[in-house]
């Protein structure tokens, strides 16, 4: 079904593989819209995605031979009617996501990464906003993403200089969420990625909904949310295996309802 990327459930987790190693993992037309598919299928088949990059490279990126040459390309369109979509279907994923970062992020692809809910990298993965190198602005919402994560001041050095960020430095200034050596980071993300699969999905999706929401929202507004959406929680039945498992002092059985 697909050309661009790999697409498999284990588990009740979705597992996205870009795949195209020969260019890094370069976004194309293609993988674009082959990933918001793909996530919008995953919301529906799983419990959890995780997106992951086959061969040395997470995502390099536009790829600067899609379409011809990138100064021919309307930008605005593509980003408008192609990047936009993918940054939807992430952000807007009921189910947790989580970027398993394998190497290097750059471009577009590091905003990629950091759509996820989660980042979780090898400890030879780095990140690189790599647009002024080419005479461009960071896009894909890398200028919303970056400074509410690591601050105006990071953000703004990590764009103006185009400087490579370990994946060492991207957890020390909250970029991402773990680094794990190289060897056991296959294992370590799909053992997230099970635990993930596993537990209370509506809970979840509520996480996700506040979380989105706490941008914009006062400190009022953000409190009737949470009461809100605490009063759904409390009607599921993983609440109620939840408190019962508490009580018996042994693990929950979260069925994802």
């Amino acid at each position: 079904m697909y050309q661009a990327i790999g697409y498999e459930v284990r588990d009740d987790v979705a597992i996205i593989t870009l795949n195209r190693p020969e260019v890094m993992n370069a976004l194309s037309t293609q993988m674009r819209a082959e990933i918001t598919h793909a996530v919008r299928r995953a919301e529906k088949e799983a419990r959890a995605l995780v997106m992951t990059g086959a061969g040395t490279a997470f995502c390099s990126g536009q790829d600067l031979g899609d379409s011809g040459r990138l100064s021919s390309l309307d930008l605005e369109r593509v980003l408008r009617d192609e990047y936009l979509p993918m940054a939807r279907a992430l952000q807007n994923c009921e189910i947790p996501t989580i970027a398993a970062v394998n190497g290097a992020a750059a471009g577009a692809g590091a905003i990629l990464a950091l759509l996820a809910d989660v980042a979780i990298a090898s400890e030879e993965a780095f990140f690189v906003q790599a647009f002024s190198r080419i005479g461009l602005i960071p896009d894909s919402a890398g200028t919303y993403l970056l400074p509410r994560q690591i601050g105006h001041a990071r953000a703004m050095g990590a764009m103006l200089f185009a400087d490579r960020i370990t994946a060492r430095q991207a957890c020390d200034w909250g970029m991402i969420y773990e680094v794990v050596e190289q060897e056991d980071f296959a294992a370590h993300w799909w053992t997230r990625a099970r635990h993930l699969a596993g537990g209370p999905s509506e809970t979840y999706k509520y996480i996700k909904e506040a979380m989105r929401a706490t941008w914009k929202n006062d400190l009022e507004e953000q409190f009737l949310l949470e009461a809100r959406l605490q009063g759904k929680c409390a009607k599921t039945r993983d609440f109620k295996e939840g408190v019962l498992a508490f009580s018996q002092k042994r693990p929950a059985q979260f069925e994802g309802r």
